[in-house]
């Protein structure tokens, strides 16, 4: 080991500068050890934050139910409505889901969602009502901007696919008998969620079911898209196809309320 001695000092100030010198030096090399003790724990932290990133999150997908293909709600007293959301599915409801205890909805206009409420020849006035406004809000008139329209029910004896002159076309049926009239019947939707489940159900129904935060969805100015939007972040839910097939067609207006 090199030391070197300042000739112009005494033996004991030679020590005194080695003395101070090597204080500061140990105190450095402490600095140094506690800095690299610092730098290992970051990264460790970053190791185990990119390894966490990496994972791919588990998404938990929840089975479906048959008549969530469709439109649907529960009424307030708990029936099931079914509707089509086009020409096929209302085939499909007639020919494969429409029982003899059901009830068969449709607006009084061209161009209309069929749907089967069923157990719904045992329903109450509300729930027939109810249905009423879920038909009308999937018609045509939510297009034409018509704020109300005619509703009719009918029993499954009196719906029929055929007529003298053979088969009728997909979606179109032959009624026949006395219909159940639910005059100027207004049009309007309101969306919540539970249990992280999306609902879609009439207007009319949303104060008796007791919900406290949902979407009031009615005839306005926006894309159907852009109202898709407005539930997606108002609820945060991941899935806007499944909110897209659950909107009426036609421009629509969103409020969010929170009673």
């Amino acid at each position: 080991m090199e030391v070197k001695i300042d000739f112009t000092k005494s033996a004991q100030e030679n020590a005194n500068d080695y003395y101070n010198k090597s204080k500061r030096l140990v105190h450095k090399a402490e600095g140094a050890e506690r800095t690299i003790v610092e730098l290992e724990k970051r990264l460790e932290a970053e190791k185990k934050s990119h390894v966490e990133k990496e994972k791919p999150k588990v998404k938990v997908v929840r089975k479906r139910e048959w008549y969530e293909r469709f439109h649907w709600f529960n009424s307030t007293d708990g029936m099931l409505a079914v509707g089509g959301r086009d020409a096929k599915q209302n085939e499909k409801l007639n020919s494969d889901y429409f029982d003899d205890n059901d009830l068969f909805f449709h607006a009084d206009i061209f161009g209309a969602s069929v749907v089967i409420l069923k157990g719904g020849i045992n329903a109450g006035q509300k729930a027939k009502e109810e249905v009423a406004q879920f038909a009308a809000s999937y018609s045509s008139a939510w297009e034409n901007m018509q704020k109300s329209v005619d509703v009719y029910a009918m029993r499954r004896e009196h719906v029929s696919k055929a007529t003298d002159k053979g088969s009728l076309g997909t979606g179109s049926f032959l009624l026949t008998g006395e219909r159940e009239w639910f005059r100027n019947t207004p049009l309007g939707l309101a969306f919540y969620i539970d249990n992280d489940r999306l609902y879609a159900v009439p207007l009319r129904a949303i104060e008796r079911l007791g919900i406290k935060s949902y979407i009031a969805v009615t005839q306005g100015q926006k894309k159907k898209s852009d109202a898709a939007k407005d539930i997606v972040r108002a609820f945060d839910y991941d899935d806007i196809d499944y909110v897209m097939q659950q909107l009426p067609s036609g421009t629509i207006s969103t409020e969010h309320f929170n009673v």
